[in-house]
């Protein structure tokens, strides 16, 4: 079966591909997939820092509470000389006097370190609403301005896509089929004709089997090619 059909279909598909790609290039588009994914990971990123924020000052209250048991404890040695008259042992209550100062200065420490965690989180919150705020605003006029360059394209792809329809009409089923799959995987051009015995896409030169098969479109399957190639006889 001569190939001519699907080579006339693919000139035509050459041209909505171009439309397609330089879309997808498009300002327009770019600033309007930026700001879509922005703003839908947004809520995400504002509930993972409130955890963050409560996990956090949980821990704050937590070490808060033992830090007063601690200095309540600490008290109890106020009276520590009238201990020693009713013959209590003075090094002994001198250590663990010592033990609680110790641990207390370690509780104060944690404390000071949770409290400036907290104040960061707080700050990347605030930072990340103000954000959010302006990207909500910026967000009308990036959407105006997809949609106008949307329906340009669209008004250039409709007449191609009905174009492209009529010429499927005279390419073979199963090519067509095989060229419409490859396709969806933008890959461009599919079809190519045989340069100088190999591939024009990979350079692989076809195998020996494959040579009977390249008059009505062999797929060449060399490494990330796979795509459509033949020799005029």
């Amino acid at each position: 079966m001569s190939l001519q059909a699907i080579l006339n279909y693919q000139e035509i598909d050459r041209k909505l591909f171009k439309l397609e790609r330089d879309f997808a290039g498009s300002e327009a588009r770019k600033e309007y997939v930026k700001i879509k994914k922005y703003l839908e990971s947004a809520p995400e990123k504002l509930e993972a820092l409130e955890s963050k924020a409560t996990a956090l000052k949980a821990e704050a209250e937590s070490l808060s509470a033992k830090y007063a048991q601690l200095e309540s404890t600490l008290s109890e040695f106020d009276n520590v000389e009238e201990m020693i008259k009713d013959g209590a042992d003075v090094g002994f209550y001198k250590k663990e006097a010592l033990k609680l100062v110790d641990k207390l200065k370690k509780l104060k420490a944690e404390i000071n370190t949770l409290s400036t965690s907290i104040k960061e989180v707080d700050a990347e919150y605030q930072k990340l609403k103000k954000q959010i705020k302006a990207a909500e605003a910026q967000a009308p006029e990036v959407i105006k301005n997809y949609k106008a360059a949307k329906a340009a394209v669209d008004k250039e792809r409709e007449p191609l896509e009905a174009e492209l329809a009529k010429a499927g009409e005279a390419v073979e089923p199963s090519l067509l089929a095989k060229y419409k799959t490859k396709r969806k995987e933008k890959i461009f051009p599919i079809v190519g004709e045989l340069y100088a015995g190999r591939c024009p896409f990979c350079s692989m030169e076809p195998p020996i089997a494959a040579k009977a098969l390249l008059a009505n479109g062999w797929e060449c399957d060399g490494p990330n090619c796979h795509r459509i190639i033949f020799e005029k006889k």
